[in-house]
């Protein structure tokens, strides 16, 4: 089984190397040097690539699907001051909440005809306008609080809430 397990380990090494072949599996020099007591599953680095100039997360929709996704998130967090969702959608929807309630503070109207203009519900804006100053007066950003809980029995998918603070 270990020779196996080597074997398949040099080949793998072997063809990262390759002109016109795969990208880097992650598998590099030491796997080789380790010996034969080396198991493919410690072999494996945790070399993750850096996401240069990417902007936001796509969330797997499209533009539009994504926008009424934040809009509809946002509504709801700022309605029930906490909501349960994937991990990915709750980090990409703080930062709208955050301005959100950003312009709550800021109270004037061309802020009040902003916040109108992205959460679907007036009476809501309204309500946030009211209460925005009084309780996140002193507060200069970090409104939100995204906790981590267990995964999705469906999909596995990382769960999180999100609720404002």
């Amino acid at each position: 089984m270990r020779i196996l397990l080597l074997l398949s380990a040099i080949i793998a090494g072997a063809s990262a190397y390759v002109v016109g072949g795969s990208s880097f599996t992650g598998y590099g020099i030491t796997t080789l040097q380790q010996g034969p007591t080396t198991t493919l599953s410690r072999a494996r680095s945790n070399l993750e690539m850096m996401r240069h100039r990417k902007g936001f997360k796509k969330l797997g929709k499209p533009a539009d699907q994504r926008k009424a996704l934040l809009r509809a998130l946002t509504t709801e967090i700022i309605r029930h001051g906490r909501i349960k969702t994937t991990l990915v959608r709750a980090r990409a929807v703080r930062k709208h909440v955050d301005h959100m309630i950003t312009l709550g503070k800021r109270g004037d109207l061309h802020a009040r005809r902003q916040a109108i203009a992205w959460m679907y519900d007036k009476n809501l804006v309204h309500a946030l306008f009211d209460a925005a100053p009084d309780r996140y007066g002193d507060r200069q950003g970090g409104y939100t609080r995204v906790l981590r809980t267990t995964n999705r029995n469906g999909d596995n998918a990382k769960m999180a809430v999100i609720e404002l603070v």
